[in-house]
């Protein structure tokens, strides 16, 4: 998500900011579970599969609005 960008800034925003652990965290979890139900790993249903892919989505605009701020 953070390509090209230095992972101790954000290992150091983690540190500072709970909230930005909280949803890198998040974000991470439900990329995971999203991938093993594309592979067929995880049988889930395509409603459940649309809101984790939405739960993300909002996960990671979150994140890149806090890291933004940060660098500001």
């Amino acid at each position: 998500m953070f390509e090209g960008q230095p992972q101790s800034k954000i290992d150091a925003l983690m540190k500072a900011d709970p909230e930005f652990k909280q949803l890198y965290q998040q974000h991470k979890k439900l990329n995971k579970k999203c991938m093993d139900a594309g592979l067929g790993v995880l049988p889930i249903d395509d409603v459940t599969l649309g809101q984790m892919k939405r739960e993300k989505l909002l996960a990671k605009q979150k994140l890149l609005r806090i890291y933004e701020s940060a660098l500001n």
